[in-house]
């Protein structure tokens, strides 16, 4: 009986990948390679499993969202991550995506306020070999200085406002990937640092649950 699960989730992975990364032009071979062999339902409540490869968000944790497939892939693809780059995922959650971008580059670090979180996300990591992805503790608006630069930070889920401290964190050349809330309206967007200037441009539409906390305060940059 276990082995039929394994072989219903295996094509449940093909079809999502064939039906909803694939038909929104994700065309990265990388990545499209990391999501049908990574088993999503593993970074999941095994109650909410059986939704691992819908096309929705599924909740992880008490205000706490996965992404949905579509909309993560075409973040990461976004980003147009290297295999030599050290990236940032802030607040991330379970680990899903930091599984996914430690298939496309040369180190992921992972900020993540919960301990709940950390524990499964790195269990989670260890079990599917992602052996150069490390979850941390932290506050996620204070990024993790000690670690970097970066070359991208990768945001799982939407904010009213981005910090400062991930400006400051990120290479010169590096990109912010994060979807923005603008009134009812999530924008991905990419920022790309160049000198001590930011430049930014909207990439799509999106609609992922706001992250605890990061609603807009004064004293931000957007």
């Amino acid at each position: 009986m276990r082995g039929l699960h394994v072989l219903d989730f295996s094509r449940e992975r093909d079809a999502m990948v064939d039906s909803q990364v694939h038909t929104a032009d994700v065309t990265e071979r990388r990545l499209l390679r990391a999501m049908r062999t990574l088993p999503r339902e593993t970074f999941m409540p095994k109650s909410k499993q059986a939704l691992a490869y819908a096309d929705s968000e599924v909740e992880t944790a008490p205000g706490r969202w996965m992404m949905r497939p579509r909309e993560l892939a075409m973040l990461i693809d976004a980003a147009e991550i290297d295999e030599s780059d050290l990236v940032l995922n802030i607040a991330s959650g379970r680990g899903y995506a930091a599984a996914v971008i430690s298939r496309l580059a040369e180190t992921v670090v992972c900020v993540e306020t919960d301990e709940t979180l950390i524990e499964k996300a790195s269990a989670a990591l260890g079990n599917a070999g992602c052996d150069n992805a490390v979850v941390i503790k932290g506050n996620p608006r204070e990024g993790a200085p000690g670690q970097g630069p970066y070359d991208v930070i990768f945001v799982e889920g939407a904010v009213e406002m981005t910090p400062r401290a991930w400006f400051d964190q990120l290479k010169d050349g590096g990109r912010l990937a994060v979807v923005l809330w603008q009134g009812h309206i999530g924008k991905a967007t990419i920022f790309t640092r160049s000198g001590d200037s930011i430049g930014q441009r909207t990439v799509f539409d999106a609609t992922p649950r706001l992250i605890p906390g990061f609603q807009k305060e004064p004293g931000f940059v957007f």
